[in-house]
C-alpha cells in the first residue's frame, strides 16, 4: 500500500494498514522537511511511476486538500478498515475510504469515496455518506442520516435520525443536530444552530 501524506493523520492510517498485516511500500509528502513518520521513511513528492500497480490512500484529514490530491493521483485507490471495527456485510464503501479504530457501521449504510470514518464513530443503518466527508472521532449518526460531500462533522457530534446534512458543511465539535442543515452551513451547539455559511 502507498500513502500520500505524512502528518498526524498518516500515523493513524499507518497503524490501520499494519494492523491488517499489510505492508507500506512508500509514503509521499509535499513537505520536503518530512523524512520519517511512525518509523517509516518518507520518499518525498508524489511520483506516479513509483510502484504503479500498488493502491494508494490519501492520508490527509482536510477534505478540500484530499479532494484536490485525488484529482492529481494516477494510482488506483485502496480501502483500509481497522480490524477492531464492526462493519456489516451489507455496507458499501467507496475507494480511498478509511474506517479507523473501533468504528461501527450498521446494515445497508453507503459510504462514498475518500471518506474518513474516524476513531470510535458510529454510523447506523441506511446512512448515506457523500464523497470526501470526514466524520471526526466519536461522531454518532443515527439511522437514515445523509451527509453531503465535503462536509466535516466535528468531534463527538450527534445527528438525530433521518436528517440531511448538506454539502460543504461544518458541524462544530460537540453539536447535537436535530434538524436538516442546508448546503454550506456552519452549525454549532445543542441543539445545533446555523451561525454562518461557508463561501
Amino acid at each position: 500500500m502507498l500513502i500520500y501524506g505524512a502528518g498526524g493523520h498518516a500515523k493513524v492510517i499507518i497503524s490501520c494498514i499494519l494492523a491488517n498485516q499489510n505492508t507500506i511500500d512508500s509514503i509521499f509528502d509535499d513537505n520536503p522537511v518530512r523524512k520519517e513518520i511512525h518509523g517509516v521513511s518518507v520518499a518525498g513528492f508524489y511520483n506516479s511511476k513509483t510502484l504503479p500497480d500498488q493502491k494508494l490512500i490519501i492520508a490527509i484529514g482536510d477534505n478540500s486538500v484530499r479532494r484536490m490530491l485525488a484529482d492529481q493521483v494516477k494510482h488506483a485507490f485502496g480501502i483500509t478498515i481497522h480490524p477492531s471495527c464492526s462493519v456489516d456485510k451489507s455496507v458499501k464503501i467507496g475507494e480511498g475510504t478509511v474506517v479507523l479504530h473501533h468504528a461501527v457501521i450498521q446494515a445497508d449504510a453507503t459510504i462514498g469515496e475518500h471518506v474518513i470514518i474516524n476513531t470510535g464513530v458510529s454510523v447506523d443503518h441506511d446512512c448515506v455518506i457523500g464523497d470526501f466527508v470526514h466524520l471526526a472521532p466519536g461522531v454518532i449518526l443515527s439511522g437514515n442520516v445523509c451527509v453531503g460531500e465535503n462536509t466535516l462533522v466535528g468531534v463527538g457530534s450527534i445527528i438525530a435520525p433521518g436528517l440531511k446534512i448538506g454539502k460543504n458543511c461544518f458541524v462544530a465539535a460537540g453539536s447535537v443536530v436535530t434538524s436538516n442543515i442546508p448546503d454550506g452551513a456552519i452549525v454549532r451547539g445543542n441543539p445545533a444552530r446555523i451561525i454562518s455559511h461557508q463561501i
